[in-house]
């Protein structure tokens, strides 16, 4: 049995201040009959997944006015993708974004599925991305949990049990407040609420259009909810990335596998990342100068250390290939290689 009680000051309070974005149609529009567009509701949500908002921006705009269409996305080459990708991370995304595109466009004629169970036999749409999906782009009641959503939730009912235990139970409180009309607005509604008043530190409690009926708030425990299990701490692993360059100032880059982290990105070769010290593995005869330097960065699970190889060399690689530097754009790099480059080029080279 669905409970509605809270839906209408939350729905008043967004359509005052709805964040504006530029895959969101607004809740004036909204309300006069414009829906959203599935496709660019799609690709923000696969975009967002553990990235920000203000990171995305940026991505969204050049995503689509590259591709417009999903279609024009199915078209488009691997290698286009995966360079406009480069900085948001998370690259299998990236991987499943084509991959779902080119079924939308060929198994669907370019239309995507209204519901969430037949979203969820697209590539790369998950639970989360499905209900999101039917819920902003086709008003569906679909129940959207995101982390701003288990956040309002467990501060909203006071639910003092750690994540991720607790996710069920959040769920159906979630379920339940999901109203009949205007499912999708609410589901943003919820969403922008803990974006920006009932944030992780420092909930702006005093202007909350749900401090009324806030048992968290009540009770004086809203900024320690969510309670969360503690978590292991990470490992580091260890490796040396090789950068080298050809006298007509080629750099020597490989495209890594698909399957694993940075899957189908162009990237320095490197060792195989270990938890120990990395076997060596030059891509190319030569004489390989250790420059002293480090990249750092840090992945879901692990630490990464990267130690840099440098050298000038004309020697045939036993794998990647030269690209001339008049195609090489560092901003195609996933950061962990961007990084590799800012630190171990020559001062004077500047390309």
């Amino acid at each position: 049995m669905r409970d509605y009680s809270y839906s209408e000051e939350l729905l008043e309070w967004y359509d005052s201040h709805a964040r504006a974005m530029p895959w969101r149609v607004g809740p004036a529009d909204r309300k006069a009959g414009t829906m959203p567009n599935p496709y660019f509701v799609w690709l923000s949500e696969v975009m967002l997944q553990q990235t920000t908002v203000a990171a995305v921006r940026a991505y969204f705009v050049k995503f689509t006015e590259t591709w417009p269409t999903v279609e024009d996305l199915a078209a488009a080459e691997d290698a286009d993708v995966m360079a406009a990708w480069a900085g948001l991370g998370y690259y299998a995304r990236a991987r499943n974004l084509l991959k779902c595109a080119r079924v939308v466009a060929s198994e669907h004629g370019g239309v995507f599925p209204t519901t969430e169970d037949a979203l969820l036999k697209l590539p790369g749409i998950g639970p989360y991305t499905a209900a999101a999906i039917a819920s902003i782009a086709f008003d569906q009641p679909a129940v959207v949990m995101d982390g701003n959503v288990e956040r309002v939730m467990a501060r909203l009912f006071a639910e003092s049990d750690p994540l991720p235990a607790v996710k069920p139970i959040l769920k159906e409180h979630a379920a339940r407040l999901t109203p009949a009309q205007r499912p999708g607005d609410h589901a943003q509604a919820v969403m922008d609420l803990g974006a920006t008043i009932c944030t992780p530190r420092n909930p702006a409690c005093g202007i909350c259009p749900l401090r009324p009926v806030c048992r968290a708030q009540d009770l004086g425990i809203a900024a320690n909810l969510p309670a969360k299990t503690p978590k292991k701490p990470k490992p580091t692993r260890y490796g040396i990335a090789y950068l080298a360059r050809d006298p007509d100032g080629a750099w020597l880059l490989e495209t890594r596998p698909e399957k694993g982290l940075l899957g189908g990105m162009l990237g320095w070769p490197t060792t195989e990342w270990t938890e120990g010290d990395p076997a060596p593995a030059p891509p190319v005869d030569a004489n390989w100068h250790d420059t002293g330097q480090e990249v750092r960065h840090t992945f879901t699970h692990f630490h990464l250390k990267l130690r840099l190889m440098r050298a000038e060399t004309s020697g045939t690689p036993t794998r990647g290939a030269y690209l001339p530097a008049a195609n090489f754009r560092p901003s195609d790099l996933p950061t962990v290689m961007r990084k590799a480059f800012d630190l171990a080029r020559p001062v004077p080279d500047q390309d």
